[in-house]
């Protein structure tokens, strides 16, 4: 196994989502320099801050450099940065030395790689993005369809209370709405150049500091931060956190496919599922056990992405390191574990038949709840509690299904109505359904 399968020729596809992963390698990464470089330069240029000759040529040959990042490695490993190997690399190919001498003029390294890794951040976001809107829809007609198909409800493992398919895809997707609000108050915050200098204060930039801030975010498509943020982090480090709750929501949606398709449930039938190599039977839930463990594993990089907020002074190389180390892991976990799980609720299959006998299969004892509370309409409730855990007992020792006791019992009250209420199932799962279709409207017309 490589070090990381998400790059690994033999698991990728098992981990990696493949889009994302080409914006996060070595080429992509200097591709994205580049182009900062040269947009700067350009910006620099238009405000007299360095010849507009030269600032044109170097725009120009940033959109064309190819620079192998091999022949980078060494610097790099001695540097700590790539951008000082790659500058001079890149005033190479420039051809023309007094243009040249203009490159990275004022900014520091970390100016540079941090605009660049909000570039490729912006292009991932918009594939994660995708995935969710993608799921919720898949999940929004599960709910439609089956907002009054009855299954049993569970708490501890255990049967509790009845409630429909519908209700528990709600569930399921419900979370990945206030996710992509979520992501709407994050963008502005995050998608930020970051231009000031070697200690934040912007000395070798000049004093049109401000104004070539705004020049290189308007050619990068991106928007101007309330300050400096070398060791200012929180955007960051919110943007680690709303990946591990993505990642995490595609894990519960994992873990509850992971019961519902074990054989003794067999509420949902996978379809294409994992072979066994000596069990010819066995159809192994693989695409719920990945988003599982990449919610784990998110979970555990959101550690290390929270203790890197500690920017000690201006600027830092450990906890800048520590980032290089976690966000393109889980920045890849989220993306492919949206996009399984879309993939993984567009082909299940429900089986409402076994969810209906599984629910009745126990003796009907998930109904005690509601049995419990048509008699306490007929007597106080600690009475009417008690006599229930008794039909209960009776029921588990004569192998009767509690209802029919029940109705023996107690022939004044409508058991059938009693037992054929799943609460506020029905509403949960069409409120849902209304509430994507509210939000793909809302984005259409913004």
């Amino acid at each position: 196994m490589s070090i990381s399968p998400f790059d690994s020729a033999l698991y990728r596809d098992l981990f990696c989502d493949r889009d994302t992963a080409k914006l996060f390698t070595d080429s992509a990464e200097i591709r994205a320099i580049l182009l900062v470089e040269g947009a700067l330069a350009k910006a620099q240029g238009g405000l007299g801050i360095i010849p507009a000759e030269a600032g044109n040529a170097i725009h120009r040959a940033a959109l064309e450099a190819q620079i192998d990042p091999g022949a980078l490695a060494q610097a790099t490993g001695e540097n700590g940065v790539s951008v000082p190997a790659l500058v001079t690399a890149f005033r190479a190919e420039i051809g023309d030395p007094e243009a040249a001498h203009y490159v990275h003029w004022g900014a520091t390294s970390q100016d540079i790689i941090d605009t660049a890794l909000i570039l490729r951040l912006r292009q991932a976001l918009l594939r994660i993005e995708t995935g969710i809107s993608k799921l919720c829809n898949v999940l929004a007609g599960y709910s439609e369809v089956h907002a009054e198909t009855p299954m049993a409800g569970r708490t501890y493992g255990q049967h509790a209370t009845p409630t429909s398919f519908g209700a528990v895809t709600a569930n399921w997707g419900q979370p990945f709405l206030t996710h992509l609000d979520r992501l709407e108050g994050l963008r502005p915050r995050l998608l930020t150049v970051s231009l000031s200098g070697a200690a934040g204060t912007g000395a070798a930039l000049g004093p049109d500091l401000p104004e070539l801030t705004r020049a290189l975010a308007d050619a990068l498509g991106l928007q101007t931060g309330p300050a400096p943020w070398h060791s200012k982090r929180d955007q960051i480090a919110d943007l680690a956190s709303w990946l591990t709750l993505v990642t995490g929501s595609c894990g519960k949606l994992g873990e509850d496919l992971l019961r519902l398709t074990q054989t003794e449930i067999a509420e949902i039938d996978l379809g294409a599922a994992g072979a066994s190599s000596t069990m010819p039977q066995k159809q192994n839930p693989v695409g719920p056990s990945v988003l599982v463990a990449l919610a784990h594993h998110t979970a555990a990089l959101n550690g290390a992405m929270q203790g890197a907020v500690l920017h000690p002074h201006q600027r830092d190389g450990a906890a800048w390191f520590t980032e290089w180390l976690s966000l393109p892991a889980m920045v890849m976990g989220a993306a492919k574990a949206v996009h399984l799980a879309a993939d993984l609720a567009e082909t299940m299959v429900p089986n409402p038949d076994r969810m209906a006998a599984n629910m009745e299969g126990r003796l009907g004892l998930i109904h005690a709840e509601a049995l419990n509370f048509a008699l306490a309409a007929e007597m106080p409730r600690p009475d009417a509690q008690r006599k229930i855990k008794d039909l209960c007992a009776e029921a588990q020792v004569k192998d009767t299904p509690l209802p029919a006791l029940f109705t023996k019992a107690f022939p004044e009250i409508d058991t059938r109505a009693a037992t054929a209420s799943l609460g506020q199932a029905p509403e949960i799962a069409r409120a849902f359904a209304l509430a994507v279709t509210a939000q793909a409207a809302a984005k259409t017309s913004a």
